[in-house]
Order: structure tokens, then C-alpha cells, then sequence
């Protein structure tokens, strides 16, 4: 069951169900309340990006508030008869108390900095780890495939029309929001407009036009209908020899007696650089220089930027699948990894080791500062340290490569942010989402301030995330530590 006897969707069970045996395990073995420290990070950019867009706190905000485990809960953990009763006892008052600490939404992001970092008891930081990986995992993801295709589409407004092919209706309005935050105007999906506000676009299907004895019966019951709001798909039969001409007549017949102007056309199939040019000539010579051209049909960042380089005429795009599914690789791959123990008072950094130079963790409790240029406000490279660390912006500092050790810059003339702001303090949460228009404009400047450079979409620059001298010290000194062992 998804809902409790009052209604409410309940998302306390959605984890695996590891968390849960070693969450029993740490209570048996008297582990509960010591404490723990978790990264969450990705690893690469998607699509060989120079960049991603981080989204989802919002909603790991909403669960953290609202994880409880219920009655229903409790009796179908016992009937496993692998837990405790006193465990069992135990989840039925829970309330996570720990700390969080998140980079807010709309930020650009890299590989390996902590977009997240829970410090809370064992049990705590164990059992929101589904959750926070799957949130964080698909919006990033969508928001991030959002902002590519927002962006090669040249200041062209995007819409996002996928939802009958999202991965679910959550997939569908999760991924309506991430793609607004990422840059889209609107989305299809209506329960996204009444959830979150984000504006919900549409006109008709071409089962519309196929309901009627002609396509101009079908268009001029539609102007009667929606004249303030006039858009006509039309190609369901031939774009230039009948659904062009019968949209150019209902403007002329139905709209314009009645004061109104066709707003525009869509075009759903064929060549569409080549229709819409011949679309645009045509309503230009009916005076109908007004009239927007929006194309569709399994579009993406590349196949916009190639209709624009042939010179299409077109005014929006709506774009469906390639940008809800991220199909060109729809894993975003956010890891949660410990990376410290406080025992007396004294944080113990962890690593993870692995012969895959990548897996390698980045231990201790850290933050994650970026460096901009004072004279430009542009990011010039991220740092992340050991906590307890300060970046003072008035001396030079030197950023080196952390295999390349060789390879340093000093860095001067900058002022340095904590990318972080916590959000969960001793359970209780201190964080004020911005409303998302606010995460929208955000990410749009910050975006903005990115060099060219890194927005490539082929062999983007890589931006430089390097760790402090302190934080590679202790990493290299784990490493030494336990390869061996």
C-alpha cells in the first residue's frame, strides 16, 4: 500500500531492503547511536557533459518530515522474522534527528563534490538512503537533459511534452518540475501546473482533426472554442497543401471578425526544417507574421541544433521522450557513501578503496567551496575540503591536480562560497525552499556565469574540482593505510 487509512502516501518503506538487516544489525550489536557521516556525489557528467544541474531537495525535505513507520509497516517487518522486537519497537516511535547539509537547488554541480552530506546517527543515515539517491538521481538527471536542450535551442522557449513515456507518473511529474528548473517554459502534464506551478501548455491531438468530416471543420470548431488561444496542428494530413491553407482561412473567416489572431501552428512530422520554412513563407504572405511555428517529434539537444543551423523557422519547440527519459543516458548515478565515524568526540575519516581509480572515495567530513573571478563573478575551479577548513579569499591560493599532483595554479583575485547550507539541524529542518520560479531564475544565472567553455556541448573544458592539501593528505594517508590489508 502506497497510502495510509487517512490518505497520505507513505514512502517510509521505499528502500532496500539492506538498510533495513543492517539498521537491525547496528541496533543489535549497540551501534544505533553513534554517529555516522554520508556523501552523496556522482561520479561523471551525463551525455560527456561539462556540467550538471543538481534538483530534488525539495522533496527529500517533504519525506524527511514526514518518515514514520506505520502499524502496516511494523506487522509485515515482523512477519519476515528477521527482526527484533525491541528493533521493531524502535522504528515504530522513529524521527530522524541527524543534520543535513545540500547544495541548493539549480546549482551547477561536478563529479564527486558532496551534493549532499547527512551527519546523524547510524540507524538514521542508513534508511534514507533509497530515497535521497532516487531524488536526487532522477530530477538532477531531467533538469540537467532540460538545460542542454533549453540551451542549444538558442533562446527558443522549450516545452516539455513527454509524460505518456516517462518511466511512470511519478517520472512524468518529478520530471516536469526538474525540466522547469532546468529551463523548459511549460510542461503537458496538468498535475504538475496544480502541484508545483509549473505552467501547463497544450492544444490538440491529431485525433482532434480525425474526429471531424474535414480538417477545416475540425480547426474552426477549435477557434470557436479556444480563440484567445488558437494553435493548430497541421499535419495530420499534408502541412503545405491543406493543414497551412485551412489554418491561414480559419484566421481569416473565424479569428480576426472576432478581433482574435491565430497564436500558431504545429508541425508533428516530416522534414520539419524544410515545412517550416515553407510554413513561415506562406503565413508571411497572409499577413500572418505573428503566427508561431512550434515543431515537435522525438526532438533533442543535437537535432535542434542541427534544424537551427539549416535555418528552420521555427518559434518553440516541444520536446518529449529524449528529454523525460534523458534517453541518451537516463542514469545520473549519485552514489551515498560513508566517509566518517565520531567516536569521543573525534570524526574518523573512511575510504572506500578500489582497483577502479574512480571508486575510490573522498573521506572525512568536508566542504565544497567554489572559487569565482571578483572581476567577473565566473566560477574558476571548486575546492573541497576537510570541514574544520577556511579558504581565506585574501591570499593567493594554489589548487593543484589530485592525480597529477604536478599540475597547480595559484589563485588569485577571487572570493570563495560554501557551496553547502544545512538544511536538516538536529531533525528539525532550517531550510526555506525557494519557490520554484526562484530555483528556475537561480539556475539561469548561475548557468549564465559558466564559461562557454564548460557549456560545449562535444569535449566541453573540464572544470577543475581538486582537493585542499589537507583533505588529499588524509585520503593518500587512508589509501597507504588499508591497500594492503
Amino acid at each position: 500500500m502506497y497510502y495510509n487509512n487517512f490518505g497520505e502516501r507513505r514512502l517510509s518503506m521505499l528502500m532496500d531492503f539492506y538498510e533495513l538487516t543492517m539498521a537491525n544489525g547496528y541496533f543489535s550489536n549497540g551501534m544505533k547511536d553513534e554517529i555516522v557521516y554520508f556523501d552523496l556525489f556522482f561520479r561523471k557528467n551525463p551525455d560527456g557533459a561539462g556540467f550538471s544541474i543538481v534538483a530534488g531537495l525539495e522533496q527529500i525535505i517533504q519525506y524527511i518530515k514526514e518518515l514514520k513507520f506505520y502499524e502496516e509497516d511494523i506487522n509485515f517487518l515482523r512477519s519476515k522474522k528477521l527482526f527484533t522486537e525491541e528493533f521493531l519497537q524502535y522504528l515504530k516511535d522513529f524521527k530522524f534527528s541527524g543534520d543535513i547539509y545540500a547544495i541548493p537547488e539549480g546549482t551547477p554541480v561536478f563529479p564527486n563534490e558532496p551534493l549532499i552530506t547527512v551527519r546523524a546517527k547510524t540507524i538514521d543515515a542508513q534508511i534514507i538512503e533509497t530515497m535521497v539517491l532516487l531524488t536526487i538521481n532522477h530530477q538532477s538527471l531531467i533538469a540537467t537533459k532540460a538545460n542542454r536542450v533549453v540551451r542549444a535551442a538558442k533562446g527558443k522557449p522549450i516545452m516539455e511534452f513527454g509524460a505518456r513515456r516517462s518511466q511512470g507518473y511519478d517520472g512524468a511529474i518529478y520530471g516536469a518540475r526538474a525540466a522547469y528548473i532546468g529551463g523548459v517554459i511549460g510542461t503537458a502534464t496538468t498535475l504538475a501546473d496544480e502541484a508545483f506551478g509549473v505552467p501547463a501548455l497544450g492544444t490538440m491531438a491529431h485525433s482532434w482533426v480525425q474526429m471531424f468530416e474535414s480538417e477545416y471543420e475540425a480547426f474552426k470548431s477549435y477557434a470557436q472554442n479556444y480563440p484567445d488561444a488558437c494553435n493548430l496542428l497541421v499535419d495530420t494530413y499534408n502541412v503545405v497543401k491543406s493543414g497551412i491553407p485551412n489554418a491561414i482561412r480559419i484566421s481569416k473567416e473565424v479569428l480576426e471578425p472576432m478581433g482574435k489572431r491565430l497564436k500558431g501552428v504545429r508541425i508533428d512530422s516530416g522534414d520539419i526544417a524544410y515545412l517550416s520554412k515553407k510554413c513561415r513563407k506562406m503565413l508571411n504572405e497572409a499577413g500572418l507574421h505573428d503566427c508561431a511555428i512550434v515543431a515537435s517529434n522525438s526532438l533533442d539537444e543535437f537535432i535542434i541544433s542541427d534544424l537551427l543551423d539549416q535555418g528552420a523557422k521555427i518559434d518553440y519547440f516541444g520536446v518529449g521522450e529524449r528529454l523525460i527519459t534523458a534517453k541518451s543516458e537516463p542514469v545520473f548515478g549519485c552514489v551515498y557513501k560513508l566517509v566518517a565515524v565520531e567516536r569521543d568526540g573525534k570524526i574518523i575519516p573512511k575510504i572506500k578503496i578500489s582497483e577502479n581509480e574512480e571508486k575510490i572515495t573522498n573521506p572525512g567530513y568536508k566542504k565544497v567551496w567554489r572559487l569565482y573571478d571578483k572581476k567577473t563573478n565566473s566560477p574558476i575551479a571548486d575546492v573541497i575540503t576537510l570541514a574544520d577548513e577556511i579558504i581565506d579569499n585574501s591570499k593567493p591560493y594554489t589548487i593543484f591536480d589530485e592525480i597529477h599532483t604536478w599540475k597547480k595554479k595559484k589563485v588569485t583575485s577571487f572570493y570563495a562560497k560554501n557551496l553547502q547550507v544545512p538544511v536538516f539541524i538536529n531533525g528539525e529542518c532550517v531550510y526555506e525552499s525557494p519557490s520554484l520560479n526562484e530555483i528556475r531564475e537561480y539556475c539561469k544565472k548561475k548557468v549564465g556565469n559558466l564559461w562557454g567553455e564548460i557549456k560545449r556541448f562535444s569535449n566541453p573544458h573540464h572544470y577543475y574540482v581538486d582537493l585542499s592539501k589537507e583533505l588529499w593528505d588524509c585520503k593518500q594517508h587512508l589509501i597507504s593505510q588499508y591497500s594492503f590489508k
